[in-house]
């Protein structure tokens, strides 16, 4: 199974803050199934103002200290793009942007506000043949009162659904489960991963899920993250 939303790149964001441990999330991912991990760090213009210079040296640096300790499940790199006012002028500007595969590029939203643009944003990705995937869309609460109709627009503007898979526990709290497995069983969502930051996460992954119970959530739900190696 790939994971490509979390945080063990070393020092560039609020994960994984050196080698070593990065070196202990991924042999975790590994436990859990994850063969193929995709390192996801936050570009946030107010507190993680990441670039490819930044990525792509924290990934080279991790690289090749999981070479040396026999760990090579560490396949690539992008990015989680917070929709903001940075990430907007890119699109103007048509930078190019950090996806996970091919177009397919990992955004992200406010928690505290509702976004008022994403029909341009969505429209803008589109026209540039970008195929955006929205990370834990379960987790944004404004979303949660009209849940099916807010969500359902959400899919025809054109994202597609990436599941945090902590959300299907009481780990965000009652509300993200109940919306995260509404959601699941409506099959709404077109990926799961770990969004792992830290050995808290893998801690609470380790007790709610198995490499067997996961990959028997992947199959049931047709999951598609492998279509992102």
């Amino acid at each position: 199974m790939l994971d490509f939303h979390n945080h063990v790149l070393p020092g560039i964001d609020d994960g994984s803050p050196d080698l070593e441990t990065t070196l202990l999330l991924v042999n975790g991912l590994n436990t859990l199934g994850f063969d193929s991990i995709k390192g996801s760090p936050h570009i946030i213009a107010d507190t993680h103002p990441n670039n490819l210079e930044s990525i792509s040296s924290a990934f080279d640096s991790a690289k090749h200290f999981l070479n040396e300790n026999n760990q090579n499940s560490l396949i690539g790199f992008s990015a989680e793009h917070m929709i903001d006012d940075v990430f907007m002028s890119k699109i103007k500007n048509k930078e190019p942007l950090l996806c996970v595969k091919d177009k397919n590029i990992l955004v992200e939203l406010s928690y505290a506000q509702k976004p008022d643009h994403l029909e341009s944003v969505s429209f803008q990705l589109q026209i540039d043949g970008y195929i955006p995937i929205l990370a834990h869309p379960e987790r944004y609460p404004y979303y949660h009162k009209d849940y099916k109709n807010t969500y359902t627009y959400l899919k025809d503007l054109g994202f597609d659904f990436q599941l945090n898979l902590l959300s299907l526990t009481p780990y965000y709290g009652k509300d993200v489960q109940q919306i995260a497995e509404k959601l699941l069983d409506e099959g709404f969502y077109d990926y799961a991963c770990t969004d792992l930051h830290h050995t808290r996460h893998l801690e609470a992954l380790n007790t709610f899920f198995t490499k067997d119970s996961l990959e028997e959530l992947f199959t049931k739900h047709k999951l598609r993250n492998e279509e992102l190696i």
